[in-house]
């Protein structure tokens, strides 16, 4: 999927029902250049800030399913909001970010545009948000669920301990114990353990 800036009416299909109408009137107001990215594995999207005659730019992966899509945008359209707020020398995700991003995320959870479950571990995540929603483990699970479905793709912690699986550079693991915050597992061609996140996804084998 290429990059691409898409005409507003067919934003609607990368967004939850009812969202859209909450959506546009930030993205006008702000000028706000929105692009559509294929996936990509270090971010879900960015933001950057106008310069010179370039509107503020906001990209978000075309790959994730409705809620994450959304989660996504509102997380980057704080950036933009806090960035015009408190200026530039703020940190990227200190108090200003957290304050604005808790702000905007209310009023969409006000207008019940989430699934329960997701509202539920957003309500949670009001006080103190993450950096990403990717480090928020309750969140991460519930989103996952609304994710198409992948054959054969899995989490760490759904592998059955004892259970092999594989990485995309084609290296084999065998799924051991539970620690606290990892798992425990052993490279299948050598000696070496590695911890993986319990929601680093892989290939079952």
């Amino acid at each position: 999927m290429a990059a691409r800036q898409h005409p507003f009416e067919a934003l609607k299909q990368y967004l939850p029902t009812g969202s859209f109408d909450l959506v546009m009137p930030l993205i006008l107001e702000h000028k706000v250049h929105l692009v559509i990215t294929k996936e990509r594995q270090t971010k879900l999207g960015d933001f950057r800030h106008a310069h010179r005659n370039n509107n503020h730019r906001i990209t978000v992966n075309g790959n994730l399913n409705v809620h994450a899509f959304l989660i996504t945008l509102i997380h980057e359209l704080a950036h933009l909001l806090a960035y015009q707020r408190f200026g530039h020398r703020i940190p990227p995700h200190g108090k200003e970010w957290k304050y604005t991003y808790s702000q905007l995320l209310s009023n969409f959870l006000a207008a019940n545009i989430f699934p329960a479950d997701v509202a539920h571990e957003l309500t949670l995540m009001l006080g103190n948000p993450a950096a990403s929603s990717s480090a928020e483990d309750g969140l991460q699970r519930v989103l996952r669920k609304y994710d198409p479905p992948r054959p054969g793709i899995a989490t760490v912690e759904e592998i059955e301990e004892g259970g092999a699986f594989l990485l995309n550079d084609g290296r084999a693991f065998i799924r051991g114990e539970q620690l606290r915050k990892r798992i425990r597992c052993h490279e299948m061609n050598g000696n070496r353990i590695y911890l993986f996140h319990p929601l680093y996804e892989v290939q079952r084998l």
